[in-house]
């Protein structure tokens, strides 16, 4: 028995609560936290985040461990069918607004300040 077969209604909850997240967020007017449709190789994430972070980080593989996907793809058809709506934010832009935000929060925090919890 796989794992959705096994956890069929947690997978149904959790498909339903993105979903109401989705257009909550889409609703609210959240438009530039979705990404537009694109497929991304872990090892081309880590270079985008490097560049946008201006580090370079060493990267050690165990190719003797098990191997998982190497990568994840945003389809938003879903997202169009409901919506009637396609973000239009690239993966790119979204990693730069992201990385800016979490680093406003840190130094935020190293100030004492309250972030987001």
């Amino acid at each position: 028995m796989g794992f959705i077969e096994r956890f069929r209604v947690e997978c149904l909850r959790s498909i339903l609560i993105n979903t109401h997240l989705v257009e909550a967020a889409y609703r609210a007017g959240a438009h530039r936290y979705f990404y537009s449709s694109s497929a991304c190789a872990y090892n081309t994430l880590v270079s985008k985040v490097e560049k946008i972070a201006g580090v370079k980080l060493k990267r050690a593989y165990q190719l003797d461990a098990p191997q998982g996907v190497a990568g994840r793809n945003s389809d938003n058809t879903f997202i169009k069918q409901v919506l009637r709506w396609e973000p239009d934010t690239t993966l790119d832009q979204g990693l730069a607004a992201t990385y800016r935000w979490i680093e406003e929060q840190y130094q935020a925090r190293k100030k004492g300040k309250r972030v987001v919890e």
